[in-house]
């Protein structure tokens, strides 16, 4: 699949700011043409107007228009999880073979086979800019390139982004505590807390682990049973599926299965406690 399955259709709130900076290094004349075609007044921005017309009927056809899918933002979202992925794998001053390999199964599972070939370029491209630019100066770009999605997303959407670079951090099996505090930070920037990091990072293990499964519904395990009940009413309500619908079908199935995991970590907690 084309390069523009990350940026096809209508350009997103990544065409300015430190966002923008990253796709004009990351994806080159590509971006540019698309971005020029834009300030002429171009409705689609694309390979070029007919193919990024296709990408958006062809994306339509395979998960149906339920909901209508802002392209926008969901390029954007996808391209900035790139951009983050990019800081937290690298966080421990390398990229291992493993790593890599596990962002390729994250993309499959969550994007398609499509997203993995152009997703893994663009990333390499991305440590190449980090190396460039030394780790200080980068991490300034992807604090900014946060804030410029905190102003765009609205929460929900930046949770499953969350929920999304949780996965990457913790698919190898391993956490690496410098990757933690990656996380927090991006987290924090992007207006989302410490205990909300915690939660999707514990995800995996709440239907098993009682620890785990508290951490995930963002309480202590000394919370009263009402205090649980609303907790879990909380995490229903912000975590909703529904709630990330415009980002596309694929992203609404991710955030179908996170919103499982948080029913069982609620379970486990429940039949813990006879309620």
């Amino acid at each position: 699949m084309a390069i523009g399955k990350w940026i096809g259709g209508f350009l997103g709130f990544m065409t300015a700011g430190p966002l923008g900076a990253l796709a004009g290094y990351a994806l080159g004349s590509l971006f540019d043409g698309m971005l020029n075609s834009f300030n002429e007044g171009g409705e689609y921005i694309g390979q070029d107007r007919e193919g990024s017309s296709r990408y958006d009927s062809s994306y339509r056809r395979t998960y149906g228009n339920r909901q209508q899918v802002n392209m926008g933002d969901r390029n954007s979202f996808l391209f900035s999880i790139l951009v983050l992925t990019s800081y937290i794998v690298r966080a421990d001053g390398k990229v291992m073979h493993s790593e890599m390999e596990m962002i390729r199964q994250f993309l499959r599972v969550n994007f398609g086979a499509g997203a993995v070939q152009q997703g893994e370029q663009i990333l390499k491209k991305l440590f190449d800019q980090q190396k460039q630019m030394g780790d200080a100066s980068y991490r300034n770009i992807v604090i900014q390139s946060c804030q410029q999605i905190a102003s765009h997303l609205p929460y929900e959407q930046r949770l499953q982004m969350l929920s999304f670079l949780a996965q990457v951090a913790r698919a190898d099996g391993i956490v690496d505590p410098r990757e933690v505090n990656a996380l927090r930070e991006v987290a924090r920037a992007l207006g989302l807390s410490d205990k909300e990091v915690d939660s999707m990072l514990n995800l995996s293990d709440g239907s098993t682990n009682l620890e785990a499964a508290y951490k995930v519904l963002e309480i202590s395990p000394d919370a009263t049973d009402d205090e649980v009940r609303k907790a879990y009413r909380r995490l229903a309500l912000k975590h909703h599926p529904d709630k990330v619908a415009t980002l596309g079908e694929d992203v609404r199935k991710a955030a179908e299965k996170k919103f499982q995991e948080i029913n069982a970590a609620k379970d486990l907690i429940y039949k813990s406690r006879g309620l």
